[in-house]
């Protein structure tokens, strides 16, 4: 039986092999909180090894981004330091593997007006829209992982003490990424095999349309003649391959801009800016959101929602089947990277450019007109549930099923 020790050296390797795969001579890029320092010089040792040139590191902190909120004038959170954004863009350019290590942050911008939480997002958005465009466009390799924090622990297990909690969560976690098993490497890349034939089966399909039957949710979306589904693995500019997310169980691509209507009802609450958003329904007219509706964080999704023109439509489209490992643990994780693998959902925002055929190498304009999104957010929320049905379109106009009771009809 693996120590923690060795889980936590698998779950760094994990994110350099599998993850970034970092090739020799690459600079690496390492985002991460401070409290994750413990990992971090890990995955560094790991970077090393695999021959990276240089590691670079982007500390973060929750708690001094609230003092920063909490204190600041919206003037201030309106000016994104320049230096930073310099550095991110230069690392990019240069094809910097990047290694982002998240917590939910959920609770931590508690008391923070809406205006602006959004407003700082809208500030980073903009100033690294260069930055994240390499990434999306699949320019550089790039992964995200998670670190657990004791405030999240304890929220998804609030019965137990602090250290048996985060020793749960971290269970939980080492689970979801395979890192518990005899060969990790070996079985994410029996995994990747797994959602490649779900994106062979989708792409040969070639729905015209899906349409979405489940509690509060009726909505049809349409897409362009070129695109395409991808899932699993990505291929950088220069070849190499690469995993986004750790762990992944989706397969996605990108809407029609204006091909979306009806109301989509989401499953799982939403943290955005630290701060959440619940019950939250949004209605689509030609693809515009007419309507938007949450218990809690209303005034901050529409705030979310005015970023920009194409933060009033959707981005991406993704289908996780209802059993996947995350939905069967029973957990509402608070955070995107492990809701969006436990369900169904949709993104506001940017298209990745990388599921439009010769996507990636069109300028702004060319997608556009192809029907791609082009916005500075990309926002997921989630929208499966056991209770949802999804037909698909062929190219016969025939309607057959895609899901049912929230797995795959085939």
């Amino acid at each position: 039986m693996k120590t923690f020790a060795q889980k936590l050296e698998k779950y760094a390797e994990l994110a350099v092999k599998v993850g970034a795969n970092v090739q020799k001579g690459q600079e690496v890029l390492i985002k991460a909180p401070i409290d994750a320092g413990e990992l971090v010089r890990i995955v560094a040792e790991k970077a090393y090894e695999a021959g990276a040139k240089r590691v670079h590191f982007n500390w973060t902190d929750d708690k001094l981004d609230h003092l920063r909120l909490n204190y600041a004038s919206e003037e201030v959170i309106g000016e994104y330091p320049v230096w930073k954004a310099t550095k991110l863009e230069d690392l990019v350019k240069r094809g910097a593997a990047c290694i982002d290590i998240r917590t939910t942050g959920i609770g931590l911008m508690d008391g923070i007006d809406p205006k602006k939480a959004a407003l700082d997002q809208e500030t980073m958005w903009r100033a690294l829209n260069t930055y994240y465009d390499y990434r999306m466009s699949d320019r550089v390799s790039w992964t995200i992982l998670i670190y657990p924090t004791v405030e999240w622990a304890k929220k998804l297990f609030p019965g137990k003490i602090r250290e048996l909690a985060v020793a749960d969560l971290w269970d939980v976690i080492f689970k979801m990424t395979r890192v518990d098993s005899d060969d990790p490497v070996q079985a994410w890349e029996d995994h990747k095999k797994t959602l490649a034939e779900k994106v062979a089966f989708l792409n040969k399909k070639k729905y015209k349309k899906l349409h979405y039957k489940a509690p509060g949710t009726d909505l049809e979306i349409a897409f362009d003649p070129d695109y395409h589904w991808d899932g699993g693995a990505a291929v950088n500019s220069v070849g190499t391959t690469f995993v986004p997310n750790i762990p992944t169980e989706e397969v996605y691509t990108l809407p029609l801009k204006n091909g979306v209507n009806g109301t989509v009802m989401a499953t799982r609450p939403l943290v955005y800016g630290g701060k959440l958003i619940e019950k939250l329904s949004i209605t689509f007219e030609d693809g515009r959101i007419t309507r938007v509706n949450a218990k809690e964080g209303e005034e901050l999704i529409n705030h979310m929602i005015d970023t920009d023109e194409g933060s009033h439509f959707l981005g991406e489209v993704a289908l996780v089947p209802n059993d996947s490992p995350i939905s069967k643990s029973g957990l509402v994780f608070f955070t995107t990277l492990y809701d969006e693998n436990a369900s169904c959902h949709l993104a506001i925002g940017k298209a990745y450019p990388t599921c439009l055929d010769g996507g990636t190498d069109m300028s702004a304009e060319e997608l556009k007109k192809h029907g791609a999104n082009v916005s500075l957010i990309h926002v997921d929320f989630m929208i499966g549930s056991d209770q949802l049905d999804i037909d698909g379109e062929n190219a016969n106009g025939e309607w057959e099923p895609v899901f049912r009771n929230g797995v795959w009809a085939f």
